[in-house]
């Protein structure tokens, strides 16, 4: 199973989101066009886009409010990484140099801030105040998210209870809008967008534990980062918090000063892994994902069996058995 297999049935749709994605962002200032022209080369996965449009399709139909949606959610996504590449000081973006390295850090940001506002002016525009409030929500959870992060990242002191609520608000709260205003532009029922809303949630949280996951088990750079990044940037994931939580405090505390001192080698590293190992961290982790898989499969069960259902149902299984 791929993202191929499972967006087929909105091939079409998703190449006239392009267009449309593309023709809202035109403007008067040459350098803003070369910029978007860049930008838009490389599509990436559209994971966001298909999301709003396999929803609309499983509640109704495809029309063009969930363009105008899904445009929203692309351009607010855009405008995050484009802002990330800053932060992260990164010289790649989709095999390509990032806005920041290719041009600067001061144009980037910028960049950033007009695709966001251009996003928000879209729904203004079109009258889709809704959607703006559903995208000023997480743009207010992903902040959150981020801010709380980089607290936990200081003291190393994070519970598995602080990780679900940095991942619901940095990954999970993305998600969950894309398949909300998909819904949302197809139907007025509350309770089948609160379903969606809720599906795509689930598929969040699956998808990022399944990401920490691949920096304890990958063993090569395959999925864009190397093995070991999340220790060697002093993240605490749901493999190691469990491990923490089953060891002694005294070894716990190794542990934690170890990654504190920074600059960790190879060996070093080996070693957690193989602490992560022992105590069946991968396994838990593994396992709490395929449960928010499940769960979301579940919120799609009431619902008439259509290609955008098994589209939907096939994502949940993938965002847990992806190997990047």
């Amino acid at each position: 199973m791929n993202l191929n297999d499972i967006t087929k049935p909105i091939k079409k749709e998703l190449d006239e989101f392009n267009k449309f994605f593309k023709s809202n962002l035109k403007t008067d200032v040459p350098l803003l066009n070369l910029i978007i022209r860049y930008l838009t080369y490389k599509k990436g996965k559209q994971v966001r886009p298909a999301l709003v449009m396999l929803s609309a399709s499983l509640c109704d139909e495809i029309n063009t409010r969930t363009y105008i949606g899904a445009s929203l959610v692309e351009m607010l996504h855009t405008a995050t990484l484009v802002h990330d590449d800053v932060v992260d000081d990164a010289d790649e973006r989709r095999g390509i140099a990032s806005i920041n390295k290719k041009w600067s850090n001061k144009i980037a940001v910028l960049m950033g801030d007009y695709l966001l506002s251009r996003g928000l002016l879209t729904a203004i525009d079109n009258k889709e105040f809704e959607f703006l409030e559903i995208i000023s929500r997480a743009v207010r959870l992903m902040s959150e998210g981020e801010l709380l992060a980089i607290e936990k990242s200081r003291t190393l002191r994070v519970s598995e209870d602080d990780y679900f609520k940095i991942i619901n608000a940095k990954t999970a709260s993305l998600l969950s809008v894309c398949c909300e205003i998909g819904a949302f532009s197809a139907t007025d029922d509350k309770i089948v967008r609160n379903l969606l809303r809720d599906y795509g949630t689930y598929c969040g949280l699956a998808f990022q534990i399944r990401d920490d996951i691949f920096d304890f088990s990958s063993s090569n750079t395959d999925i864009g980062k190397p093995v070991g990044n999340d220790l060697k940037e002093k993240k605490i994931t749901l493999p190691l918090i469990y491990t923490l939580s089953n060891i002694s405090q005294e070894k716990a505390k190794d542990v934690i000063k170890t990654i504190k001192k920074g600059n960790l080698n190879q060996k070093k590293i080996n070693e957690i892994y193989d602490l992560i190992l022992e105590t069946g961290g991968i396994e838990y982790a593994r396992k709490i994902a395929y449960d928010y898989s499940e769960k979301a499969k579940l919120c799609l069960k009431d619902f008439p069996e259509t290609d955008a259902k098994k589209s939907l149902m096939n994502f949940a299984e993938f965002v847990v058995t992806r190997d990047f």
